[in-house]
């Protein structure tokens, strides 16, 4: 009954952000407005994940940390989602500074960053079981194949993929918003809020994979601890 229940409002809360990002994409809002979403918006990451953080360590538990996790991954949705998307159909409206790097490279490296996330997508399926953010959190830890030379190579494909965009868009002004909005919001998130998580949920053979594995950029894993 309770994996009824969560399967339940997953799909209810996936289906409440779908409608919001469609209304947000169809929204005719003016510069400055959008703007302000587009920066704006991802800076109420911050106090968001504080507050999850601080209501993930008040109960201390498998249950709790689930369930606080997908109102966290829920709110993202709406700092990050809503921001992306107003980013990323209306660039040509804050272009500003042209990158002088021909579209077609931006292009070739979508589509390199873009295949390498589907890949850590299929990757946590296959040995995490589990998908992005609250679609269905990992039921066991993921720590193969991509996830043996980094502890978030969603994370990594993610931010090359937009920063691919922006190439691709011959935007600086995007670009720009990757690394000094989104990225550092993101990692935000990843190091205050996702880690300790995981820690709730997995132990210490997160703790023991967090010891050996880099967060971000890849290394090479010993074989004998893959």
């Amino acid at each position: 009954m309770r994996n009824i229940t969560e399967l339940f409002l997953r799909v209810v809360l996936l289906a409440l952000i779908l409608i919001i990002w469609w209304l947000v994409l169809n929204a005719s809002l003016s510069n400055a407005m959008n703007l302000t979403i587009i920066a704006g918006g991802v800076l109420i990451t911050y106090p968001l994940v504080w507050l999850g953080r601080k209501v993930l360590d008040r109960h201390q538990t498998i249950g709790h940390a689930e369930w606080t996790t997908t109102f966290v991954h829920f709110s993202l949705g709406f700092t990050f989602g809503i921001p992306i998307v107003r980013a990323v159909t209306t660039y040509r409206d804050w272009s500003g500074w042209i990158l002088p790097i021909p579209s077609v490279i931006g292009l070739f490296l979508v589509v390199i960053t873009g295949t390498a996330f589907l890949m850590t997508v299929i990757n946590l399926a296959l040995k995490g079981f589990g998908a992005p953010f609250f679609i269905a959190l990992s039921k066991k830890l993921a720590a193969d194949w991509m996830y043996a030379w980094t502890r978030n190579p969603m994370v990594l494909a993610g931010l090359a993929f937009f920063l691919s965009l922006g190439i691709w868009f011959q935007s600086m002004l995007f670009v720009l918003w990757v690394l000094i909005f989104f990225a550092p919001a993101l990692l935000f998130f990843i190091e205050v809020y996702e880690e300790r998580e995981l820690e709730l949920r997995f132990g210490a053979s997160y703790q023991d994979y967090k010891s050996r594995t880099p967060m971000l950029f890849p290394k090479k894993p010993v074989k004998d601890q893959i």
